[in-house]
């Protein structure tokens, strides 16, 4: 498994499980997973970032944002600088782009992704250009907020077994439905959902 929010041995210590019990590692890792990839869904972006820069093409319309100062390319997450190159172009015609700016500012130093590539002079081509980005996309690294909403989910999701149909039932409480939504994972990821996803 890779690229989960939470680990094995934290999913584990939640259940006071001895670390070197691999009895419930599938049910852990799956539920890890799954809790990973749901976030992933839910706020539309990635919190980990690629091993090394990829190629990634982009059109235009829709991704424009007319700015004071500039015009504003909205892209994929990118979590590192080292080798960003930016091309404009169409089929196997592309020539290199300068003096863009990254946006927002420093937003690496502090912590998250860049987002948007501003031109403070000229536009980003015409209607049939493209624009094409190498870079290491996704976050720098995991927010705190993505990973405990991620050990939270995890282990709703471990314990779900324990509930068929979504029923779950105490001595104290009586029998309930389990909420469709945490609110308190959501609480955690509502902050980093893509405006509009």
């Amino acid at each position: 498994m890779a690229n989960e929010y939470v680990t094995l041995e934290e999913l584990k210590r939640q259940f006071t499980l001895e670390p070197d019990d691999e009895s419930r590692d599938e049910d852990l890792n799956r539920a890890r997973a799954s809790a990973s990839r749901s976030i992933d869904k839910t706020t539309g972006r990635r919190f980990w970032l690629d091993p090394a820069p990829v190629q990634r093409t982009f059109n235009p319309r829709g991704r424009i944002v007319r700015e004071d100062d500039g015009d504003l390319f909205l892209i994929d997450d990118i979590g590192s600088a080292a080798g960003l190159v930016v091309e404009i172009g169409s089929g196997a015609s592309w020539s290199a782009v300068t003096g863009y700016e990254t946006s927002p500012d420093n937003a690496l130093a502090d912590g998250k992704p860049i987002t948007g590539l501003l031109q403070p002079v000229g536009t980003w081509g015409t209607v049939t250009s493209r624009l094409r980005v190498t870079a290491q996309f996704g976050w720098p690294a995991v927010p705190d907020d993505i990973h405990e909403a991620a050990l939270i989910l995890a282990s709703r999701l471990y314990k779900r077994k324990d509930s068929p149909e979504g029923i779950i039932g105490s001595a104290e409480w009586g029998v309930r439905n389990l909420s469709r939504r945490d609110p308190d994972v959501w609480n955690l990821i509502e902050p980093y959902i893509i405006p509009g996803f």
